[in-house]
């Protein structure tokens, strides 16, 4: 477990406190942005693989205890919340956004904010959050209260954290954009400064969203032993 705690621990690390502080300016005015972007996926893809592989080790592990156990009523939600989760992180991945690496020039752009970002500026992000609290819900044990405790972290105090690095590079843009929309989910649409539009999201992220879940329910089992149906 302690490798385990490790590799979350050095994943949340890299992107809380470099990535979105002050200390990633000081690495890029040395060296540049290309150089720091490169070293940076380096050192991320290494500490995903890490956690992967030290989350697979704990949940076979001695000291992997069960916290709680779930019913069917949890693991029906948690179908839900997983479906939700598809729902924000495929549109949140293919729609242009600001918030996402090097793509802050579509600030320029008169309809920057339309479809997902009308109902947050952080899609992948939130869907990420939605994804590793089901998985807390339903599995209750130490391993992966740690592992997907740690993801759910991460997602929720990054949205802040670029919120922050945007604001220091892009400053009046920046603004604009951010006090037309919003970073929780529906925020801005119910507070009046958006409104709902599901048709600019765009049919064909919505399916690919659809499908992709699909096909994850279905590999569930096998892929990761554990089956995601009740």
């Amino acid at each position: 477990m302690s490798n385990l705690l490790a590799a979350t621990s050095a994943f949340l690390l890299l992107h809380l406190l470099v990535s979105g502080t002050r200390a990633r300016d000081a690495v890029t005015g040395a060296i540049g942005e290309g150089p720091y972007m490169g070293l940076f996926s380096l050192a991320s893809i290494g500490l995903l693989v890490w956690l992967g592989l030290a989350f697979g080790g704990a949940r076979s592990a001695a000291g992997n205890s069960v916290i709680w156990s779930s019913g069917h009523v949890a693991r029906d939600v948690q179908l839900v919340l997983q479906l939700l989760a598809f729902l924000l992180v495929v549109p949140g991945l293919t729609t242009p956004n600001p918030t996402s690496v090097r793509q802050e020039a579509v600030l320029e752009k008169p309809d920057a904010i339309k479809g997902m970002l009308r109902i947050t500026r952080h899609p992948f992000l939130w869907g990420v959050a939605i994804w590793a609290a089901g998985h807390i819900l339903v599995t209750g044990n130490t391993a992966a209260l740690i592992f997907f405790g740690g993801l759910l972290l991460l997602a929720l105090f990054g949205t802040a954290s670029i919120d922050a690095k945007r604001k220091r590079v892009l400053g009046d843009a920046w603004d604009a954009f951010a006090a037309r929309t919003s970073n929780l989910p529906f925020a801005a649409i119910l507070a009046g400064r958006q409104k709902l539009a599901v048709m600019e999201i765009g049919w064909w992220r919505i399916v690919l969203a659809l499908v992709l879940y699909g096909v994850v329910l279905a590999i569930h089992g096998r892929a990761f032993g554990v089956s995601a149906l009740p």
